[in-house]
């Protein structure tokens, strides 16, 4: 069965762009009236739309080449704030990402941040071999994914 909710939706939003015409006591005939409302609602539902759709400041939009960074023998301990905090005093960091045992939970001691291209080597120089939190850091460019092999049992 076919639902009439999109035609409901439409009479009142019809209803609704008339009913703001009158208010603004503008006299017309009832269907003029009617038909100005359904244009006046269909472009404020638009600008309402692309309202919501525009990025938020919160998001990161990316409109550069990026680069991932592989960072090992990270202390246990660390969290994805304190990485942020200091590959971020040598660029811009997009993401962090610290890799867990799936069934433990328990952090394995590296991960991977994303940064700008143009950012990325300036934080391998300045961050590799490093000391952090008692532990000498490496610091190099991630390679590439490799794709996973479904496994068949």
């Amino acid at each position: 069965m076919k639902s009439n909710t999109p035609v409901l939706l439409s009479v009142a939003v019809a209803i609704i762009g008339a009913a703001a015409i009158a208010l603004l006591q503008i006299s017309l005939d009832g269907a003029v009236l009617f038909a100005a409302g359904a244009v006046i609602s269909g472009f404020l539902i638009q600008f309402a739309n692309s309202a919501k759709s525009a990025p938020s400041e919160g998001t990161a939009e990316v409109d550069f080449a990026t680069t991932t960074l592989y960072v090992g023998n990270l202390p246990y301990r660390a969290n994805e704030m304190a990485i942020r905090t200091l590959f971020s005093e040598h660029g811009k960091v997009i993401s962090v990402r610290l890799m867990k045992d799936k069934h433990t939970g328990k952090r394995r001691g590296f991960g991977f941040v994303e940064m700008p291209e143009s950012d990325a080597a300036n934080a391998i120089e300045a961050l590799n071999e490093q000391e952090f939190q008692e532990r000498s850091l490496k610091v190099r460019e991630a390679n590439e994914r490799a794709p996973r092999k479904e496994t068949t049992e």
